[in-house]
C-alpha cells in the first residue's frame, strides 16, 4: 500500500472525527480513524500513512504518549489537533515528535492546506547556488557563503551524511532517525551553507513555497522552528554554545557551523 494517499485519525470525539474523514477522503486520502490512542498506534502500524491527525485530549493514553510511541517506528507526519490554547502544549507535542498542530475549532481549509504544505516539500536539492542570497537574510560580508560538498544530493559536513535519495542522516556511520520535518529543516540548512536561512525562509520552506508569496507567518510559526531544531540539535548531538553544525544567528534565524579541520 502506498503510504503517500494514506491517512490515520485518532480522535475520541465522533463528530470531529466524522468531519476530519470527510476532509481527507475529498483531500485523495484512503482514510482509517480510530477514537483512542491504543487503537489508533495500531492503526499507524499497520497502514502505514502519511500523515496522522491526533487528539491531544484522548480517553485512554496521553496524547504526548501517542507521538511518543510512533516516532518509535513510523515518519508520518504529525499534525496535532487540540482544543488547548496553552503554548505548553503544543510545544511539548512538537517536543515528542509532531510536525505541526491546529487549534480546535478549526477551519477544514486551513488543515487541507496545511496538510497539503507539508506533502508538496521538495524532495530534491533544489536550492539557489551559492552566491545566491536568501530574501531578508543578513550575511555578514566577511562569512562566504560556502555550501558543503554535495554529488547527487549527499552533502557532507564535519563528518555528518545527509543522502537526500535515501532520506538517510548519519554520523561517523551511525544512523541518526530523524522525521521528515527534522530532516526537510537539515537539508535546507546544509543546502544553504553558510547562508543564513531566516526563520520565516524555514516555514516557507515546510510549506513547500519556493519563493516569499507574501503568506502570512506568524510567531507561534517561528516558534515551531525553533523546537524542530532544537530537537534536531538534541539528536546530533550538536552543542548550542559550540556548535558543531547548526549555528543561530540571534535574531535572525541559523546557518551551518563552519567547517572543521
Amino acid at each position: 500500500m502506498e503510504s503517500q494517499r494514506v491517512a490515520v485519525i485518532i480522535e475520541d470525539d465522533t463528530d470531529i472525527r466524522d468531519l476530519l474523514h470527510a476532509v481527507l477522503q475529498q483531500s485523495g486520502f484512503e482514510v482509517h480513524a480510530s477514537p483512542n490512542g491504543s487503537e489508533g498506534v495500531e492503526a499507524v502500524r499497520r497502514h502505514n500513512p502519511a500523515v496522522v491527525t491526533l487528539d491531544l485530549g484522548l480517553p485512554d493514553i496521553d496524547g504526548f504518549e501517542v507521538i511518543r510511541q510512533l516516532r518509535q517506528f513510523s515518519d508520518a507526519y504529525i499534525v496535532m489537533l487540540t482544543a488547548r490554547a496553552e503554548e505548553l502544549d503544543t510545544l511539548m507535542g512538537l517536543e515528542a515528535g509532531a510536525d505541526d498542530y491546529v487549534t480546535k475549532p478549526f477551519r477544514p481549509r486551513e488543515l487541507r492546506a496545511r496538510i497539503s504544505a507539508m506533502l508538496r516539500r521538495p524532495r530534491t536539492t533544489a536550492e539557489p547556488v551559492a552566491g545566491q542570497g536568501v530574501p531578508g537574510a543578513a550575511v555578514p560580508a566577511q562569512v562566504p557563503a560556502m555550501v558543503p560538498s554535495a554529488e547527487e544530493g549527499v552533502y557532507r559536513h564535519n563528518g555528518l551524511v545527509l543522502d537526500s535519495g535515501t532520506r538517510s542522516t548519519e554520523i561517523g556511520g551511525r544512523q541518526i532517525a530523524l522525521t521528515r520535518t527534522e530532516f526537510d529543516l537539515l537539508q535546507a540548512l546544509l543546502s544553504g551553507g553558510r547562508r543564513v536561512r531566516t526563520k520565516p525562509d524555514l516555514v516557507r520552506r515546510l510549506r513547500g513555497e519556493e519563493y516569499d508569496t507574501g503568506s502570512y507567518i506568524s510567531d507561534a510559526d517561528e516558534r515551531t522552528i525553533e523546537v524542530h531544531v532544537g530537537n534536531l540539535r538534541r539528536k546530533l548531538g550538536d552543542d548550542s554554545r559550540a556548535p558543531r553544525w547548526l549555528e543561530t544567528v540571534r535574531g535572525v534565524g541559523y546557518r551551518l557551523a563552519p567547517e572543521q579541520g
